[in-house]
């Protein structure tokens, strides 16, 4: 199965759609605040989380449903607000923020999830993730100019350092690929 979460008007053919919403074409209503979520374990192959995690109550507990409800080697695709960005702040629904190294306390090969083993027991490893800029919004933007990814191992540490202490809100968003353990 393959399950688009928070699909809102983005729902796709071949997915099954949830939302919080009851919204034509979506498949599953269900508020994702609430445990257990109405999958089977381990019957998830994929997920896309896109836009939704930030508006969560609890993060871990999120994450751990995720590893529930996925089948080892399942891809999940996730896109979040970056710390400080002007998208975390626009939403008055955002509860949370995130930066690069907040997915490393799930992955068994990362030290921050070595050091921190009792945060949960959710194993994903960490397959890509990409800074997503959008120069100058929300107040103009440039012609030709839309959002762009950056996933490049330097260009991200270059541009992770400038935006953390430099020049605020070059990084909008991350989109991470997590596979399950």
């Amino acid at each position: 199965m393959k399950l688009n979460l928070g699909a809102g008007y983005d729902q796709k053919v071949g997915w099954v759609n949830h939302d919080i919403s009851e919204l034509p074409g979506i498949d599953v209503i269900h508020d994702l605040n609430i445990v257990p979520w109405p999958w089977i374990s381990g019957t998830v192959n994929e997920i896309k989380a896109l836009d939704l995690l930030e508006h969560l109550d609890d993060f871990i507990k999120s994450m751990e449903e995720i590893y529930r409800i996925t089948a080892p080697g399942a891809l999940i695709q996730i896109r979040v607000p970056y710390m400080g960005s002007w998208s975390f702040f626009s939403d008055p629904t955002h509860k949370r923020s995130f930066h690069e190294t907040t997915f490393m306390h799930f992955d068994p090969s990362s030290k921050y999830c070595i050091d921190r083993s009792y945060y949960t027991k959710a194993r994903f490893s960490i397959e890509e993730i990409g800074f997503i800029c959008a120069p100058f919004r929300p107040y103009f933007t440039l012609p030709g100019v839309g959002r762009v990814k950056v996933r490049r191992r330097a260009s991200k540490l270059l541009l992770g350092f400038v935006n953390c202490f430099l020049i605020k809100n070059l990084i909008q968003d991350l989109e991470i690929v997590l596979k399950r353990v």
